[in-house]
């Protein structure tokens, strides 16, 4: 069989326009391929919703597949363990309490599951602005990310979605835009973005599931970003709240749709 290609280019373009038509009216639209974003989408897909994961580089898993410092093993506690188990992800036990984990399975493991579960996932795609009507947040403003870094003079496409996500990690980027684009007040004490605080594991992974929530009409913050939003710290290689805030967010969306 010769290869003509022609065809191989008219079978990738034919197919990802499909698939990019097919995601821009949806449930739930999330921004940010990290653990905390693809656990979102994992559990929304799962229970049938349309969603959609928007992540702005080549690769997706965000923080995790470093662990710490380069060394690629990530760290989990007793609870989050039970989401790796349910993922297939392989761990074992370190001491009472910490779980440890390869992070390429973890990320690769994840990925796969999430897709297979009905997660649509583009890559390659920045989120330059939010679509707000009466004040709720309900869609994204999307480019692509060598436009963005070329900082080209390019006019960006508008998908719209019942409930967005922000899943950005430490720079909050869409909540960062609402702030400062909208005119809408975050949920916060004082209707801004407070910031993230200095490295503290054991208060950080507890505020990553609390502050996981919505954070303006329309808009959820999930993962890091929610600390970043709400003022508390950042937990460093350990992973279990980011899975964590994922599935809560997802529970809570599931409500509501």
């Amino acid at each position: 069989m010769s290869l003509d290609e022609i065809k191989i280019s008219k079978a990738i373009i034919e197919a990802y326009k499909d698939k990019l038509v097919s995601v821009l009216d949806v449930d739930v639209a999330i921004a940010g391929a990290g653990p905390a974003g693809m656990m979102c989408g994992y559990y929304l897909a799962k229970a049938g919703k349309k969603v959609v994961l928007f992540e702005r580089k080549l690769s997706v898993g965000g923080g995790m597949w470093g662990g710490g410092i380069m060394f690629n093993e990530i760290v989990v506690q007793e609870e989050a363990k039970k989401i790796l188990d349910e993922l297939g992800i392989r761990s074992r036990k370190y001491a009472e309490g910490y779980y440890l984990a390869d992070s390429i399975d973890a990320v690769s493991t994840l990925c796969s599951q999430s897709v297979h579960a009905g997660l649509k996932i583009l890559n390659l795609l920045s989120v330059e602005d939010v679509m707000v009507r009466a004040k709720r947040v309900c869609g994204l403003v999307l480019n692509w990310t060598s436009v963005e870094m070329a900082g080209l003079h390019v006019d960006p496409i508008t998908m719209r979605a019942k409930f967005v996500v922000d899943a950005t990690g430490h720079p909050a980027e869409i909540a960062h835009v609402v702030e400062r684009k909208s005119g809408i007040k975050l949920n916060t004490r004082t209707g801004k973005m407070l910031g993230e605080q200095s490295m503290w594991a054991e208060q950080g992974e507890a505020a990553i599931v609390k502050n996981s929530k919505e954070i303006c009409p329309g808009l959820y913050a999930c993962g890091m970003c929610a600390n970043a939003i709400f003022g508390a710290p950042r937990m460093g290689p350990i992973f279990g709240g980011m899975l964590l805030a994922g599935k809560k967010v997802a529970k809570d969306l599931c409500k509501r749709l």
